[in-house]
């Protein structure tokens, strides 16, 4: 099985847009916030706090997924969705085979999910690989979710045998 989040750029890419507008407009009504503190150095970081905070947030929240269990082996990456084409400076990707794999969880919190996967890797221990599947949308995040079941089950069934 092959997914990806392709689809969700121009979402992240209108939220951004969005925050831009939000700053300039802040900037704009600078005198709207003399009711907060009358200085203006004071108002000032207010608003360049809160506007980074937004943007980090989003920065943060927002990965491409990709997800493919065609073959073999296992490829699972995430990566961040702007400048990605250029510079990989947030990827994050694993490589393993079915049989390597111990266990998986979603984990959902209230703005942020991820997967973890419990790999066995060369030297024989586990290792957990976290993945943020935020923007994953629950129709696929339910296909993976069949997709790793069905390995584990595969895999008890050759250990058991």
């Amino acid at each position: 099985m092959r997914t990806n989040n392709h689809k969700t750029k121009n979402f992240i890419v209108s939220i951004y847009f969005i925050l831009v507008i939000f700053a300039i407009i802040s900037a704009i009504m600078f005198r709207m916030f003399n009711e907060i503190s009358s200085n203006p150095l004071v108002v000032f970081l207010i608003i360049v706090l809160s506007f980074s905070l937004l943007f980090f947030a989003v920065h943060s929240i927002s990965k491409f997924f990709e997800y493919d269990s065609d073959g073999m082996k296992v490829v699972v990456t995430n990566k961040g969705l702007l400048l990605s084409d250029r510079f990989n400076y947030r990827e994050h990707t694993v490589e393993f085979n079915k049989a390597d794999l111990k266990g998986f969880k979603f984990n959902n919190y209230v703005v942020y999910n991820t997967l973890v996967l419990l790999v066995k890797d060369k030297s024989g221990t586990s290792k957990k690989e976290r993945f943020n599947v935020t923007l994953v949308s629950k129709k696929k995040r339910k296909y993976i979710k069949q997709s790793l079941t069905k390995m584990i089950k595969n895999n008890k069934k050759l250990a058991s045998s």
